[in-house]
């Protein structure tokens, strides 16, 4: 069912123009269906906000049958803003206190970039905490993706996230572990997902905090696991919203980086994601960047565009199933008023029956 564009936040008009089917509000107060009210929490840098924005939007749009759904992003005031990007929240975003008035279905909390080794001293520490505990209060479930995920382990669960000894960044296979939930039923057991993280929380704290694990890597960890009642938090530590070409951006602004000197070392390739014959591409790149720099010349710049056509997608369709199964859980057990979070009946400690899985 369509996303509806209940404002002009140009991230519609996007989708749209990839053939997704965004609904106009006139047509969607005519339509006999319920809806869902899903935050979109985006806490990711100024460069990173649009596209962050339409990934979530996407995956959501494309993911269930079921629902009308209305998206509504907000941010946090503490996080530091250039200009152009606090015009775009200011114009297309919703300050949390209406969203707070006028209640959700459910919610998703992006990652952030982060400056300090310990996230309690980052100034999305405190502002995050009053919306996660809201949250928990008051929306159904809470969808945490990476540093949400390291954040709320760490004030909810006293699980501090380490630092790994390089950058985990590619795309990993995963296998499902615990195939009785209905956030994996009738996904692919063994899928993949895209990582980009210096930091880590193991299998052994999520056991710890009492979590439940549904899907890890032997490479890249834990990716998907659950509150201890199968369904108020479920937390991602990969980036399954990433579009196809997102890490090969992310390395095109690492070379960036480098050749600033905001780096030491020529950044690597993502791994299990560029094939041999654009990795020669790319080297055959890097010796001419290298070249340039040694002769004080202006450096080529990354050639994404020969790149970008060869590239495969081989996690969405999965991240489609487990966010179509999330929404279907959230339309199960929410009452058409979205101020009401269980419908009667329902045990707000186990909504879906889960302990007895």
């Amino acid at each position: 069912m369509p996303i509806v564009a209940h404002n002009d936040l140009p991230t519609f008009a996007r989708l749209r123009d990839e053939g997704q089917n965004i609904l106009d509000p006139r047509r969607a107060l005519h339509q006999d269906i319920r809806e869902l009210h899903i935050g979109l929490l985006n806490m990711m840098p100024d460069t990173a906000l649009a596209a962050t924005e339409r990934q979530f939007f996407r995956l959501v749009g494309q993911s269930n049958q079921i629902a009308q759904f209305y998206v509504h992003p907000f941010s946090l005031e503490a996080l530091p803003r250039g200009a152009e990007a606090r015009a775009h929240i200011e114009r297309y975003y919703e300050p949390f206190d209406r969203i707070r008035a006028e209640g959700l279905d459910a919610l998703i909390i992006t990652g952030a970039n982060v400056t300090h080794p310990d996230l309690s001293n980052e100034p999305f520490w405190e502002p995050l905490r009053e919306v996660v505990d809201w949250a928990l209060e008051n929306v159904t479930s809470t969808l945490c993706s990476c540093l949400a995920t390291h954040a709320v382990l760490q004030f909810r669960y006293g699980q501090r996230r380490y630092g790994l000894p390089g950058k985990k960044w590619g795309v990993y296979p995963h296998r499902v572990v615990d195939r009785r939930h209905p956030l994996v039923e009738n996904v692919n057991t063994l899928f993949d997902v895209p990582h980009s993280r210096f930091n880590e929380i193991g299998r052994h704290q999520f056991d710890a905090a009492g979590l439940r694990v549904l899907a890890e890597s032997d490479q890249a960890g834990v990716h998907l696991a659950v509150s201890e009642d199968g369904f108020r938090l479920v937390f991602f530590q990969g980036h399954p919203e990433y579009d196809t070409v997102s890490l090969l951006k992310e390395y095109k602004r690492e070379v960036g980086r480098f050749i600033q000197g905001q780096r030491p070392d020529y950044p690597p390739f993502p791994e299990h994601y560029i094939r041999l014959r654009d990795r020669a591409i790319l080297e055959e790149h890097r010796l001419r960047i290298l070249e340039a720099l040694d002769r004080g010349q202006t450096p080529p710049k990354v050639p994404e565009s020969r790149v970008a056509t060869s590239l495969d997608n081989t996690w969405h369709d999965t991240a489609e199933g487990v966010v179509g199964n999330w929404m279907g859980c959230i339309y199960q057990v929410t009452n058409s008023d979205r101020r009401l979070p269980f419908m009667p009946g329902v045990d707000p400690d186990d909504p879906l029956g889960l302990r007895r899985l």
